[in-house]
């Protein structure tokens, strides 16, 4: 239960009334909970046992409040479900859809696909709930890198039930979720042993020392060609092992959060 304050399968969480799964999301909480947490708590279990109780096969699995190491975070409800792994984060009360939640399930989903073990290989679903919006996505479009991240997409309550139907129609054969995936390994970055282990499996010493910089003026870069003709320039980026070299190595985590800030300045320019 570490990992997440409340998990069960389908037929355990339709068994099991609302007030006792409730009691459990409090007692595992650490801290007291805000009153607004405690409330949205209570909405989204009385929620999801609808959905829950409307899918045609209750071979799944239900967890509310995963925990994201690297974000510090957790997502309000995880739905394991023949085969895809279902995001939802929610906005109790609200009608309108915000930019900022839309990105804050992306990123949930993003980070379980990069960082998750278990859900590397599997479709990924975010959805963000503002139950009292009067809408939902029609469409399940897939993400432009290639990753098995559907867009994400959106719903009021009482769309939840059947935006899911329409991604399990997109995905019907779906591998199962592996059976330990609440305690997946998580690994944001990999060792510095096993990094130096697997480049040295696959490359002799020579190649990994050998580079090819010699003839470049490595102080100069684009940014400072740009600037030449006028342009105001930041240079930056991320730290990189082995720069102008063959092989370079950069953390994953890192390339991650560059993307994250350089979205964060571009949107207030």
């Amino acid at each position: 239960m570490a990992r997440c304050l409340y998990n069960s399968d389908f037929a355990t969480f339709l068994y099991t009334d609302s007030a006792s799964i409730y009691r459990i999301l409090d007692d595992n909480y650490h801290g007291e909970a805000l009153t607004t947490t405690r409330d949205a708590w209570k909405a989204e279990i009385d929620i999801m046992k609808n959905v829950v109780s409307s899918l045609n096969n209750v071979d799944g699995q239900i967890i509310f409040e995963y925990d994201i190491p690297r974000l510090g975070k957790r997502i309000d409800v995880v739905l394991l479900y023949r085969g895809v792994v279902f995001c939802l984060e929610f906005k109790v009360g609200e009608s309108k859809i915000l930019e900022t939640n839309i990105d804050q399930v992306l990123d949930y989903a993003l980070d379980l696909k990069n960082f998750h073990k278990f859900s590397e290989d599997k479709v990924l679903a975010p959805i963000l709930v503002a139950t009292n919006y009067s809408n939902r996505s029609t469409s399940i479009q897939m993400s432009v890198y290639d990753d098995r991240v559907i867009n994400p997409l959106v719903t009021g309550k009482a769309g939840i039930s059947a935006l899911i139907e329409n991604v399990l129609k997109k995905f019907p054969s779906e591998a199962s979720v592996h059976n330990d995936w609440i305690i997946s390994p998580y690994a944001p970055t990999p060792t510095i042993v096993e990094a130096a282990k697997t480049l040295y499996e696959s490359h002799s010493v020579e190649n990994i020392t050998r580079h090819e910089a010699d003839k470049v003026s490595t102080d100069r870069t684009i940014a400072y060609i740009l600037a030449l003709y006028g342009m105001q320039v930041i240079d930056s980026g991320v730290a990189v092992l082995n720069m102008h070299a063959p092989w370079e190595i950069v953390s994953k985590s890192d390339v991650y959060e560059a993307k994250q800030g350089y979205v964060a300045f571009l949107k207030e320019l």
